[in-house]
């Protein structure tokens, strides 16, 4: 598999926010957002085996495990494998995908993260809307919100795809694009039922900073 980093430190977003946690960040993404915060990940990547990679998570001490990427389900079957191997072995696994690639491959025991991609990322025409019907109870679908145009969109989704009470809804502001306080007051206004989700890694660390 292509590994770009693999690295400890705080889960910094979803409702496991705050908990210690391995990421495994895969190499290769097809969106291009404008928001994106990880444009490393789109070439940068040492190949690994599988070996390798769960000798390097057994040696961080930690059960709570992150798959993300740039996109990791572009790497298919040796992904999804690791993914069950992983939860054989008694982790918590989530994995966060960019809602391009479909999740019906994936192990059920593992997290699901579906960030949908909001029209001010500039790919919200990529997603793959059948993996809305595949979602389950313990996943999580997550909106990063740039605007009130972002935030009416994700409204809009939620209503359609009847996501309110089947799964945990996230809204993330936008880092330096949306303040948090002004998406809270929207979401009071409305008495909508998601949750507000900052990425809490950037305000305990660097925002700029690698392997956070």
């Amino acid at each position: 598999m292509k590994i770009c980093e693999i690295f400890t430190s705080i889960q910094g977003e979803s409702t496991f926010a705050g908990r210690p946690c391995i990421f495994i960040r895969l190499s290769g993404c097809n969106l291009r957002c404008g928001y994106c915060d990880t444009k490393y990940s789109y070439d940068e990547g040492v190949e690994m085996g599988p070996g390798d990679i769960l000798g390097r998570v057994a040696s961080a001490g930690v059960r709570l495990v992150e798959i993300t990427g740039g996109e990791p389900l572009l790497q298919g079957e040796e992904t999804n494998s690791l993914v069950s191997e992983l939860l054989d072995r008694g982790y918590e696994v989530l994995v966060e995908t960019n809602g391009s690639v479909s999740i019906g491959e994936l192990d059920k025991r593992a997290t699901v993260i579906l960030d949908m991609k909001t029209p001010c990322s500039g790919m919200s025409h990529q997603m793959e809307m059948t993996n809305l019907g595949l979602i389950k109870s313990t996943d999580e679908v997550k909106f990063v919100i740039c605007s009130r145009e972002d935030y009416e969109w994700s409204k809009k989704i939620i209503s359609h795809y009847g996501l309110e009470g089947r799964c945990e809804v996230l809204f993330s502001p936008a880092f330096g694009m949306l303040q948090p306080r002004e998406l809270a007051e929207w979401i009071i206004e409305d008495r909508l039922h998601v949750r507000l989700n900052v990425q809490l890694h950037k305000y305990i660390f660097d925002p700029g900073e690698r392997g956070v």
